[in-house]
């Protein structure tokens, strides 16, 4: 598992916005941000897959120099800790979707990158769950030593995987601040979003849908303390999206914990009817 997906998110939200700046156009920094979380892609890979160290001391020291250095270059670059009025993702509007009522607002007028989420979602579901790759993806984590015994290195599809999670993770810096917030960018603007998309893939079981789900979910309590800031203080509703996190945590700890009995349970009543 890769906790490092915030620092991830930061550099392709920096990125995304010095690329914007560099070459004048969204779309030239959301090229430089694939280039960017392919390399951290392979960065994290190098380290944890080919020298094997611990993934979780890897993506710690990954958000640390994140941190570190989307603050150096923003100050070194821009004059200042943030940056803003950068040319920006343009946003969409679907007509049939202005018709409907309450969710025609909702849906609508947001950046390219929120529709092809949708359709991301059903790639990499189609991907991991009916393709061979797929098969193998998952099982290099769950079973290296089956897979290997096909003839099939896993080290491979960790590194694949690796990729996809840095490109993914940087796009999702780059909507943050070319799309969310117009070409923008503010120090430590992912504001450990990382960590939340790291519990929307435990709570979704690794299955995109799901994780999907989850993070919708995410995005409809931050909504609502965004909303109640107008009557209850900022750091109180700040809280809200993290509350949650912890909440589904130990419903997923719980929920292992019972099926774990149950079928401990279930093996004790096969032997004692044998």
């Amino acid at each position: 598992m890769n906790i490092g997906m915030d620092g991830m998110i930061l550099m392709g939200a920096f990125f995304g916005v010095f690329g914007s700046y560099l070459f004048t156009s969204a779309w030239g920094g959301v090229g430089l941000v694939l280039l960017m979380g392919l390399l951290v892609g392979l960065f994290f890979a190098l380290f944890v897959v080919k020298f094997r160290s611990d993934e979780f001391i890897i993506g710690c020291a990954l958000n640390t120099f994140a941190l570190g250095l989307t603050t150096y270059l923003s100050r070194s670059v821009f004059g200042t800790s943030g940056a803003k009025g950068f040319p920006s993702l343009p946003t969409v509007d679907l007509p049939l979707l202005d018709k409907i009522p309450f969710l025609g607002a909702v849906l609508n007028g947001h950046s390219l990158f929120v529709y092809l989420t949708w359709l991301f979602v059903l790639v990499l579901w189609v991907f991991i769950y009916k393709t061979p790759y797929g098969f193998w993806l998952r099982a290099s984590g769950e079973k290296p030593e089956t897979l290997r015994t096909a003839g099939i290195e896993p080290e491979k599809m960790k590194w694949l995987a690796s990729i996809l999670c840095g490109v993914l993770c940087a796009l999702a810096g780059a909507h943050l601040s070319l799309g969310y917030l117009n070409g923008t960018f503010a120090e430590n603007m992912s504001n450990s979003r990382g960590y939340i998309a790291f519990a929307c893939v435990i709570f979704g079981a690794a299955n995109p849908a799901k994780a999907y789900l989850a993070a919708l979910m995410f995005g409809f309590f931050d909504a609502i303390g965004l909303r109640l800031q107008d009557y209850v203080s900022s750091d109180l509703t700040g809280i809200i999206p993290y509350a949650i996190t912890i909440i589904m945590m130990v419903y997923v700890v719980v929920n292992a914990q019972r099926r774990r009995r149950h079928a401990a349970q279930q093996q004790l009543s096969r032997r004692a009817r044998s």
